[in-house]
């Protein structure tokens, strides 16, 4: 996030960031549907390898292109919302109101969230691809996403037990999160929300003049 956007630092990080995350995300889903049943963590590993997956094929493709792999990133991202929102309802019925030890709202955001990508990812493919700074956003937003999951799983979710109680109760651990979460929105800014405004601006210096 810190080094220049296309320069070999941020290159070969992101190559690194891409792989780690799909290995930990794919591991996580499978130890947690398989060996130690969580479904919680299975959409948080299912969310967070389909934001990383379509999130490298973005920058991956040449600008205006799309294939099979986007096509099958949309399709996994749909499973995905079509999980939560079993798995939601299934939690809704349950007598305790939850399904594997997590409530309905839980699944009703992550399937919030992919459902939002899901259908961004249908509009692109219609569309042929996309360019300019819309393909760059797309690429940033869901790596921020994906990183906010493994950020704040990791140090607030049960893995922070491990940290020493004086770093716990300092409330470092949520820097981290907070960091991730203040990148994202600086993006958005920088990226999106700001080209806009000048070319807002221009228009109506020009029609003044």
């Amino acid at each position: 996030m810190m080094l220049r956007k296309g320069s070999r630092g941020h290159r070969y990080s992101g190559h690194a960031f891409f792989v780690s995350m799909l290995a930990m995300s794919a591991l996580g889903a499978f130890i947690a549907a398989v060996l130690k049943p969580s479904m919680g963590n299975v959409m948080g590993g299912l969310l967070t390898f389909y934001l990383v997956l379509t999130a490298w094929t973005t920058v991956w493709r040449k600008p205006g292109e799309t294939g099979a792999l986007e096509i099958g990133g949309a399709l996994l991202g749909f499973a995905t919302f079509v999980a939560a929102v079993v798995w939601a309802r299934a939690a809704s019925f349950a007598p305790t109101h939850r399904f594997g030890g997590y409530p309905a709202a839980f699944f009703m955001v992550f399937g919030g969230v992919v459902f939002f990508a899901t259908f961004l990812d249908v509009r692109m493919i219609i569309r042929g691809g996309l360019r300019g700074n819309a393909r760059i956003m797309r690429h940033l937003w869901r790596m921020c996403v994906a990183m906010f999951i493994a950020t704040s799983s990791f140090f607030l979710g049960l893995a922070s037990k491990r940290f020493p109680i004086a770093v716990r109760e300092s409330g470092l651990t949520v820097v981290p999160v907070i960091l991730v979460v203040v990148a994202l929105l600086y993006f958005v800014l920088r990226i999106r929300i700001v080209p806009i405004w000048r070319k807002r601006r221009a228009v109506r210096l020009a029609a003044s003049s």
